[in-house]
């Protein structure tokens, strides 16, 4: 509203939800005021109650509309598909051992996890069955064959789509890595806004809480350990590789939400401090 004389209803038909929803999402005003009388004088409402309906389905309309957008922005479509990635993995690994523990028990050579499964899945085998149906476990040992496969898919697409939505933070963390601080975050613009110290331990909230309740040490680093620079510097350093880590982590991910541009300088500033860092293993 950039007259304080109008309402959000300023020039919306009484009968256009539609409109009414995209005058509450853009209107903004600097004080109240008593829109309701305003709304009945200016013919938008028959009365005060009339005003709040109109107003409740307004801004319903509003709410629902800016979810749907923020829903289908790039970046929350990254935290969907590591999520399900992710969940691929472990349904994929939890059915493994079913199938290791359930082959164990009629096969001498049984095998582990999920390439154990993917190589009975290969095989075939009715275990003696007459029909032409494959054994249960070898079904089972297909599905986890299946969802291993699933999960390689969205692994791809997860680094095919990293780098178009945060270029410099999949330069530095990976894009893999990168997904999953955003998905830890809950989007692109919260991990911007987030301190280093905070993206340093994203991950590790059960320890962070533990530790806050007494009980643990502080954790010196979250999901970031996956990074060569955290999990190939001695333990005695790790905590100051995983600071630094984070500063640019986080400095990579404010310019790709603010800007956008590609910054190779942050790539350099990273692998000289980590380098530092790492040398001090040798003095």
């Amino acid at each position: 509203m950039s007259d304080s004389e109008d309402g959000w209803f300023a020039d919306v038909p009484p009968d256009d939800p539609a409109a009414a929803a995209a005058a509450v999402r853009e209107g903004s005003t600097e004080e109240p005021a008593p829109w309701p009388e305003r709304a009945v004088a200016a013919g938008f409402a028959d009365d005060a109650e009339d005003y709040y309906d109109q107003l409740r389905e307004a801004t319903t309309r509003a709410t629902q509309a800016a979810v749907r957008e923020r829903e289908r922005a790039d970046d929350q479509q990254l935290v969907h598909a590591i999520r399900a990635m992710d969940d691929c993995l472990r349904v994929a690994n939890e059915l493994a051992e079913r199938v290791a523990e359930w082959a164990g028990s009629t096969r001498e050579s049984a095998g582990t996890g999920v390439e154990y499964a993917r190589e009975l899945a290969a095989d075939g085998g009715d275990d003696g069955d007459d029909s032409d149906e494959p054994a249960p476990v070898v079904a089972l040992a297909r599905r986890v064959r299946d969802v291993d496969d699933e999960a390689e898919a969205l692994r791809r697409h997860v680094e095919r789509t990293a780098p178009e939505v945060a270029p410099n933070l999949a330069a530095l963390a990976g894009p893999v890595l990168a997904a999953r601080l955003i998905a830890l975050a809950g989007g692109l613009e919260e991990l911007a806004r987030k301190p280093s110290g905070t993206v340093q331990v994203l991950g590790a909230e059960d320890a962070l809480f533990a530790h806050l309740r007494g009980r643990a040490p502080s954790p010196k680093h979250g999901v970031i350990y996956a990074h060569e620079a955290v999990r190939g510097t001695h333990p005695d350093n790790r905590g100051s590789a995983a600071r630094a880590l984070a500063g640019k982590l986080t400095i990579a991910a404010r310019v790709d939400h603010y800007s956008g541009e590609r910054k190779p300088e942050l790539d350099a500033e990273l692998a000289d401090r980590i380098e530092r860092i790492q040398a001090r293993e040798t003095e």
